[in-house]
């Protein structure tokens, strides 16, 4: 598929500085429509307005079926369909089980799941159902779900128990949902970014972005949105790419704490 005709939806895309704006934006600059499905109204409008005529910004609750529903309707509307769906919306749900003054509430395990794997699944699902809609190309494809996990999938650290379990269902969801949805020409495969300049990160002093960087063993630094929206776009132009978990992280191995 040919990123100049995409029809993205993008969660998580509000932010300036995060994976699913430089996403949006990669799709935009190719040529394509994107719409940016977050619940910062501010900054989300700001964003698709700069990206221009054939951006827009829709209000999504990833956690409300809802929301994601409305949402997906919307942007088909405005793009005309949709071939490509990309979930950056995450919290990071960091907590010890057992903390200092008492254990981990079960509620906020339940929302870091609820946000991170169950707003995944909504998303890839109900794109899905708009997407088998789409005639397909000279490989039978009608569109392509993209979902992000985290090496905290595969080596979480202490405090991580509700994030890792949230990512790591991202994971486990992938190859069963590449299957089921193979008969009608989607394709499902998620990234894993290592450690990044998200907006979480832009809040840390240069000293200690540095230091993160540094536990990369090359590049040694921070990785790049734009290097997750180019994966993103490689992944869209490969129709042999399905069913796969592709770590993006520079070769590094995260350390229990």
């Amino acid at each position: 598929m040919d990123l100049s005709t995409a029809k993205a939806v993008v969660t998580g895309a509000a932010s300036k500085n995060g994976l699913g704006f430089a996403t949006a934006k990669r799709v935009i600059n190719a040529g394509g429509f994107a719409a940016l499905l977050d619940v910062n109204d501010e900054h989300g409008e700001q964003s698709a307005a700069e990206l221009g005529d054939r951006a827009i910004y829709i209000h999504t609750d990833v956690s409300s079926e809802a929301d994601v529903q409305s949402a997906i309707a919307k942007a088909a509307e405005f793009m005309g369909g949709v071939t490509l769906a990309v979930n950056c919306a995450g919290v990071i749900g960091a907590a010890r089980a057992l903390g200092r003054e008492a254990p981990m509430e079960g509620a906020f395990f339940e929302n870091t799941i609820r946000i991170n794997l169950v707003g995944s699944f909504l998303v890839a699902k109900e794109a899905a159902n708009v997407m088998q809609r789409n005639e397909p190309n000279d490989d039978g494809e009608r569109g392509l779900i993209v979902s992000t996990a985290s090496i905290a999938a595969f080596e979480g650290q202490i405090g991580q128990v509700s994030y890792s379990a949230s990512k790591g269902g991202v994971v486990g969801m992938t190859l069963p949902l590449a299957r089921e949805f193979a008969r009608i020409g989607i394709r499902v495969n998620v990234i894993a970014p290592g450690i990044f300049m998200t907006p979480m990160v832009a809040g840390m002093t240069p000293e200690l972005q540095e230091s993160l960087g540094a536990q990369v063993p090359f590049p040694s630094r921070l990785g790049r949105p734009e290097e997750y929206a180019d994966l993103v776009a490689s992944i869209y132009g490969n129709a042999m790419i399905n069913g796969e978990t592709i770590r993006i992280d520079g070769a590094i191995r995260m350390q229990p704490k």
